[in-house]
């Protein structure tokens, strides 16, 4: 079970990928809020995992990343340690 106050360590994986794909386009927090239809303070508290994004966000992101959202979250899952999965499922 995750402990109260620390961020979830698949969102923050998620998160995480969404900052690293952004560095690999070379592209701005506000360049991606204005391609993906988003804030640009949304941005940062999503990469600073502060927000849980939607699967439409995901997806948005995703588009404006140039990236498919499989990919966006399979970038995620190589970056997530046993860890997330071993918590998520209650230790298993």
């Amino acid at each position: 079970m995750k402990e109260k106050g620390k961020p979830d360590p698949f969102l923050a994986a998620v998160c995480d990928a969404v900052h690293k794909r952004r560095g690999q386009l070379g592209i701005s927090q506000e360049e991606l809020a204005q391609r993906a239809g988003l804030h640009r303070t949304y941005i940062s508290d999503i990469e600073r995992g502060a927000r849980n994004p939607t699967l439409k966000t995901l997806s948005r992101l995703a588009v404006a990343l140039e990236i498919s959202a499989s990919k966006l979250i399979k970038m995620a899952e190589a970056n997530c340690p046993e860890l997330c999965y071993s918590e998520q499922n209650g230790g298993n």
